[in-house]
């Protein structure tokens, strides 16, 4: 080569600046303006302002992963069982007697019906004494002193006892007080001095609805109950 200025090194800065041109026009130049390309790497996704249709479709994509809850409405209150005057009743005797069962009462009831009923035809008023109260002790006295007197005698049979029901009960100054119906099939015959039928029929079975009332002073240390009234249902 010649002492000028050498051509290659001419020719290598031509090749540059058109390659530098040319990456100006495919890049652009950087004005500080550009627009920040999204970050891939962060912990919340974020849409792009302008990409309504992304955030639609973001939001009913989320919508499918919400387990909707329905709304059951408050809690139903629980009715409480409304106790009735007769169960209140006996609970208050329960309470004063914790012996006391309404089930066992109605048993020895039954067995205590009997006993009188029997009693009362045999006229055997010792055995009656301790099962009546006064009251009740006097009156089945004077009956039966008065069937002596007319030399007459009663036969009872008690075919069966039907059913029986507690009717009532109450608690006042410490005596209690428990009413229970008797459902009877009997027979019930009354014989004069000679044996003759002069009431009731022995062939004939009656239907006999008694309701008796046994009370008892739940102070006291004697469990017995004592027949207090006696009535007949019609």
């Amino acid at each position: 080569m010649g002492d000028g200025f050498p051509i290659d090194i001419i020719l290598f800065a031509m090749v540059a600046a058109f390659i530098v041109l040319r990456l100006r026009s495919v890049l652009g130049r950087r004005t500080g303006n550009e627009r920040q390309r999204p970050d891939r790497i962060s912990t919340g996704s974020r849409a792009r302002p302008e990409d309504k249709s992304g955030e639609k479709q973001e939001a009913e994509n989320g919508a499918d992963k919400v387990v909707q809850l329905h709304d059951q409405g408050p809690e139903p209150e629980v009715q409480a069982e409304t106790e009735t005057p007769l169960a209140a009743s006996l609970n208050e005797i329960k309470a004063a007697d914790p012996r006391f069962d309404p089930d066992e009462f109605v048993d020895g009831a039954c067995t205590a019906f009997e006993v009188i009923v029997e009693a009362f035809a045999e006229g055997n008023t010792d055995k009656l004494r301790p099962l009546l109260s006064d009251e009740v002790y006097d009156n089945f006295a004077s009956a039966i002193d008065t069937r002596k007197q007319a030399s007459e005698t009663l036969e009872t049979t008690i075919i069966g006892i039907k059913g029986t029901d507690i009717l009532e009960a109450s608690m006042e100054d410490g005596t209690a007080r428990v009413s229970v119906k008797f459902d009877t099939e009997q027979i019930n015959v009354t014989l004069n001095e000679a044996g003759d039928v002069v009431d009731g029929d022995a062939d004939h079975i009656t239907r006999v609805v008694d309701i008796w009332t046994f009370g008892r002073d739940t102070q006291s240390r004697d469990p017995n109950w004592q027949l207090v009234r006696t009535e007949t249902s019609q």
